[in-house]
Parts: C-alpha cells; sequence; structure tokens
C-alpha cells in the first residue's frame, strides 16, 4: 500500500550532507509513494560526509513553497551553508507557515533556527546545536523523535527507523 501517493516532498541537499539522513528517508517515503524533489544550491552534485554522491533536481531558487506537502531536512555539515540561503529559509518558513510538515534530523535544525521558526517549539536534534536550539526559543529535549505540531525531528542516524514512521505518519494523515 503506497500511503503517501500523490504526495510531493521537498528535501533540501548541500555540501558534506549527512549520507544516511538524506538516503534513508528519501527511499522510505519513495516506498510509500510520495514525489521526492532533491533541492540544492545551484552546484548541481553533492558529495555526502561519507562520499555518496547525490545530484539535485532542482536549485532552491526555481520553487515554490506551494508545490510541496512537506519538508525533510537532513543533518551534516550541509545545513550550515543551506541556513545562509535566502531562498531555502523563505521556502522552510512558508512551508512551517501553512501547516505543512517540516522535518530536521541532527544539526538540520540550524536552518527551521535561521528561518525563524522554533519559537514555543519542543524538538531534538544532536546534543551539539542543542544551545543554539534553546537560544532561539525551542524547548530541546533528548528523545529518539518528537512531534510537535507540524514539526518532526531526531538527534541523529540511529534514529531514522522513528523518525520515517513519524514523517509518514504526519503526511498519510493529512
Amino acid at each position: 500500500m503506497e500511503r503517501l501517493a500523490g504526495k510531493q516532498i521537498l528535501f533540501f541537499v548541500g555540501p558534506l550532507y549527512e549520507d544516511l539522513e538524506l538516503w534513508y528517508p528519501k527511499l522510505r517515503l519513495a516506498e510509500e509513494g510520495a514525489a521526492v524533489t532533491l533541492a540544492g544550491l545551484g552546484e548541481g552534485r553533492y558529495a555526502g560526509k561519507n562520499g555518496y554522491p547525490c545530484a539535485e533536481d532542482v536549485d532552491v531558487r526555481d520553487i515554490q513553497a506551494k508545490d510541496f506537502d512537506g519538508l525533510v531536512i537532513p543533518g551534516g555539515f550541509a545545513p550550515d551553508k543551506l541556513r545562509r540561503s535566502p531562498a531555502v529559509l523563505s521556502l522552510t518558513a512558508e512551508i512551517f507557515h501553512s501547516g505543512r510538515l517540516v522535518a530536521h534530523i541532527c544539526h538540520a535544525g540550524w536552518v527551521p533556527i535561521s528561518a525563524g521558526i522554533m519559537g514555543g517549539m519542543t524538538c531534538t536534534s544532536t546534543p551539539a546545536i542543542r544551545d543554539d536550539l534553546v537560544n532561539a526559543g525551542a524547548t530541546w529535549v533528548d528523545q529518539e523523535v518528537v512531534v510537535d505540531k507540524n514539526m518532526v525531528s531526531s538527534r541523529n542516524p540511529q534514529d531514522l527507523p522513528r523518525f520515517c514512521q513519524e514523517i509518514i505518519a504526519f503526511l498519510s494523515a493529512k
């Protein structure tokens, strides 16, 4: 059964993305019938932290938030570069404020922080960015996965099974 048939999901990709945090959810959502778009910074191809290649489907500057049912942001070092893009921040904020899914894992919390959407949210991440999230107004908890309103967050690659379960549950309920 394809629980996500007809859903359009946006993923951000950038240099030194966390390989598992991109590929595991991308493949799981595709298995459930979702169409996945990988949006990058216009560089075409990226190497993950562990060297796995990924080609962007589109430049973030060439898409509109209204075309997607949700956003998944993988961690790694890519979020530090992605959060410097006005298009990334605008897409993230618009998707979030429309009530659609924003999911982030590990260091990916940097993108919603810079998009200004963490105030009043409860989330998790790698402990390395706990202070950043708290300083942005979020309540940080050390849990495998946290769902708060339309945001799903997890800590690291070990949490990917639960992270994906919650993403699929959120998207299939809409």
